[in-house]
């Protein structure tokens, strides 16, 4: 089954030459099929960029998915076309007040992390997005700081701040093996991070509620499940591309900035040679049991979501 995208989208023509199922609106319009409605709350400076990597992830599964693009009401971004985000996104505002429900939500992670959660221009319309998210979404997946946001507001769990960046590709521990959401997982997950900011295990402990899933002893928690909020919290980057974590480096070196080379990420740590992608089976294996529990949970009827 396809994922339902706007012709015009540039994700519907990358994502058709890499072979996923993709659908136009009009098109879906015409099968007797209620797909499932995901949102997308991009808070990250390249939109494009990061709608392919989810949609991508999204895409995949057997089910039909209706993707709906989703900005912060007042905040601009000054790193994607003013017509594209005009074309293909409604602010969260024109989304709260029109009760459409959700079947599944991401909200992707932004690069923000340096400052207190409280500062953050846009922080008393995300919490909102958060509270709205408890009666219109019957899932939801915070990645990275958007993640980290979503554990704060919900449970008061802290970010600290390092002295040094965690960067690179480190192996992760399946606590969790008979969870829905790790189905086929391996014992032993290699997964992109790049983060100044971390959660700690010691503070998850401390709340009731929320089971850690994946985690490294290098990176710390990876994967959280909230079940009292119908959420999951990814603190690392299992959407990213190949070439991600390489384009942070390079932007970095020529901007002449301090940065070490990604760990375990390089063949041998050599940043002239190519880098192989080896988290990808495991990224769709996430996404895809995500989009299955939601379809095997949600409600039919979507005015039912959120409703117990």
């Amino acid at each position: 089954m396809p994922i339902t995208l706007h012709e015009d989208l540039p994700a519907y023509r990358i994502l058709s030459d890499e072979g996923v199922m993709v659908m136009s609106p009009g098109r879906a319009d015409t099968q007797d099929i209620r797909p499932l409605r995901i949102g997308l709350l991009n808070l990250m400076p390249k939109k494009i960029q990061t709608e392919n990597q989810f949609a991508r992830l999204i895409g995949a599964t057997p089910l039909q998915i209706d993707l709906h693009l989703i900005r912060m009401t007042n905040h601009e971004t000054k790193n994607t076309a003013a017509d594209h985000m005009a074309a293909f996104y409604r602010p969260f505002s024109e989304v709260e007040e029109s009760g459409l429900k959700f079947d599944g939500l991401v909200i992707t992670g932004a690069p923000i992390e340096h400052l207190p959660f409280e500062e953050v221009t846009y922080w008393d319309e995300l919490q909102r997005v958060f509270e709205w998210t408890q009666t219109h979404v019957h899932s939801t997946m915070g990645v990275c700081w958007g993640g980290m946001a979503m554990a704060w507001h919900f449970n008061q769990l802290p970010k600290h701040l390092l002295t040094e960046k965690v960067f690179g590709c480190f192996r992760h521990d399946n606590l969790a093996p008979a969870s829905h959401f790790l189905r086929g997982f391996s014992d032993d997950i290699l997964v992109p991070v790049s983060r100044w900011t971390e959660v700690r295990q010691s503070d998850i402990d401390r709340i009731d509620g929320l089971e850690t899933l994946v985690s490294s002893p290098q990176s710390g928690p990876c994967l959280v499940e909230d079940a009292g909020h119908r959420a999951l919290y990814v603190f690392n980057h299992f959407e990213y591309d190949s070439t991600t974590l390489k384009d942070e480096y390079d932007r970095d070196v020529a901007a002449g900035k301090p940065i070490e080379v990604p760990a375990n990420y390089y063949p041998e740590d050599d940043p002239s040679r190519t880098p192989k992608n080896r988290w990808r089976s495991h990224a769709h294996l996430l996404y895809g049991n995500w989009i299955n529990e939601i379809y095997q949970t949600t409600a039919f009827d979507m005015d039912l979501i959120g409703k117990g």
